[in-house]
């Protein structure tokens, strides 16, 4: 069976786009300590092993009140156990809490393949927010790095839900017509910031599954280096994402393990230096 919701969160739909950082704060809520670890499988717990139906309890499911929840299940494709990720006028994400540094050895591998784009997506537009694949990636940069009017906007956020909402989300988007490595706000919040790694339909049968490995370092100072000041905020949560909710559509997709390098976060920051 598909992973099933928990109760609704309490905030407006109107608030969609923040519904992005809500995940990210159950991320930071549940990571609690975070003992070394030497492996890439060792920060998320991958499908790869997982019997078909529930995805691994490690991984939690949020979503919106009143809204249809996207399903995530474990199946069997070609042999192996992966996740199918399917949005049927719906909204939801899969989040797995970590706590990990943002240096140079920072990194996340996966694949995944689209099989059904949602259709009226438009990335640019609040009523066309919606994807079949996205891969997202909390930070807690601190709030006073932030402009006066996103502080206002995240404190409201944070007030609304009553947790401690991280303030930087960025996802990596399979869409149907942004070009490769188009990089733009949400549209509902600039809190969140979309990187467009794949563009359109990738063929049939084990073709159409294209893998990433990105440094998650280098994406960052790309998305967030304007407002970041030289610092590198701790990593405190990746989530498996699609949506159809805006557009009423459907999307179908499927993601392998997704693997994560890097040392375990220490409480201060980092900073860079200019040269």
């Amino acid at each position: 069976m598909p992973s099933a919701p928990p109760a609704n969160l309490s905030f407006p739909r109107a608030w969609s786009g923040l519904a992005w950082l809500l995940a990210g704060a159950l991320a930071w809520a549940v990571a609690g300590p975070v003992q070394a670890q030497a492996t890439a499988q060792a920060w998320l717990t991958g499908f790869s092993n997982a019997a078909p139906g529930p995805v691994p309890a490690s991984w939690h499911f949020t979503t919106l009140p009143n809204k249809n929840p996207t399903t995530f299940e474990v199946v069997r494709q070609d042999g192996k156990s992966v996740l199918k990720v399917q949005a049927d006028d719906s909204y939801g994400n899969l989040v797995h809490p970590v706590r990990v540094a943002l240096d140079g050895a920072a990194s996340l591998a996966w694949r995944w393949r689209v099989e059904r784009f949602v259709e009226g997506t438009d990335l640019r537009s609040r009523s066309g927010d919606d994807g079949a694949a996205k891969l997202c990636v909390f930070f807690a940069l601190p709030t006073d790095r932030l402009p006066f009017g996103e502080r206002t906007r995240l404190a409201l956020a944070r007030s609304a839900t009553g947790e401690d909402v991280p303030s930087e989300t960025l996802c990596y988007v399979w869409d149907a017509k942004e070009a490769k490595s188009t990089l733009l706000p949400n549209a509902f919040t600039r809190r969140i910031r979309m990187l467009v790694l794949e563009s359109g339909p990738a063929g049939a049968g084990i073709d159409s599954w294209r893998g990433e490995r990105r440094n998650l370092l280098a994406d960052y100072q790309r998305a967030f280096g304007d407002e970041a000041g030289g610092l590198q905020p701790d990593i405190v949560g990746v989530a498996i994402s699609a949506d159809a909710d805006n557009t009423e559509g459907h999307g179908l997709a499927f993601f392998s393990d997704v693997e994560m390098q890097g040392a375990p976060a220490v409480p201060q920051m980092q900073a860079t230096h200019a040269p």
